[in-house]
């Protein structure tokens, strides 16, 4: 792995972890300052990311487009204009940070806008990590098979069975968690006020958005591989 890939990896991690904490708003740190500072830092390496994946964006309007690339594309763009509705919508709301720009007016929109484009943010991000993990778990597998055949060995079977059973698990249990915390109201503005249950802590309500991400990353990943074929 190149030390560029290692930075990339070490940037996506990093965004994913903050972007967990973030989606609890001000429960895990209740001064607003906290989570200002922290959506800021998100903003800052989405702009490295895009600095160090501006090869892919300068591409879009080059060479043929097939299921994979169009699924690719879709999800990378729709996650950008997310983090734009994020911004924007943070900028308003902001009571530390920003209130220099003396911002008046707007409130309503900006916090709606900021519910719903926090929660398809996260659901893009989930499917991006997908295809992401996709491409690092091919290149392990065949760093494994060549290992393997080196020295004459078989994959264990057993292990896959275990690994697959534990993933099914979890996307399971991320299937409930979607439902149960009402993640999919947020997305259609069904419910228009984050709820935030104080009875089950901060720890299960990562826990739940930790498995969240392994339902559609999952999700994401065997419709890659069936585009590709």
């Amino acid at each position: 792995m190149t030390k560029t890939q290692s930075l990339r990896m070490t940037i996506d991690i990093t965004m994913t972890i903050l972007s967990i904490i973030l989606m609890g708003g001000n429960y895990l740190f209740p001064a607003d300052i906290v989570h200002e500072i922290l959506g800021v830092a998100l903003f800052v390496l989405w702009g490295v990311h895009i600095t160090l994946n501006r090869r892919w964006y300068s591409a879009l309007f080059r060479g043929k487009y097939n299921p994979y690339r169009v699924m690719q594309t879709v999800i990378n763009c729709c996650i950008l204009i997310s983090t734009i509705f994020l911004m924007i919508s943070g900028i308003i709301l902001s009571h530390h940070l920003f209130t220099f720009l003396n911002i008046q007016g707007g409130l309503g929109f900006a916090r709606i806008a900021h519910l719903l484009a926090s929660h398809w943010y996260y659901l893009f991000m989930s499917l991006h990590i997908g295809m992401h993990v996709g491409m690092i778990a091919n290149k392990i597998k065949q760093k494994r098979n060549n290992g393997a055949k080196e020295h004459g060995q078989s994959q264990p079977t057993a292990k896959k069975i275990i690994l697959r059973i534990l993933l099914a698990l979890a996307c399971l249990y991320g299937l409930y968690a979607f439902i149960a915390r009402g993640v999919w109201k947020y997305l259609i503005l069904q419910q228009q006020f984050f709820f935030f249950d104080l009875e089950r802590g901060y720890i299960l309500f990562a826990l739940d958005y930790i498995s969240i991400i392994i339902l559609f990353a999952t999700l994401s990943h065997l419709i890659a591989k069936l585009l590709k074929k």
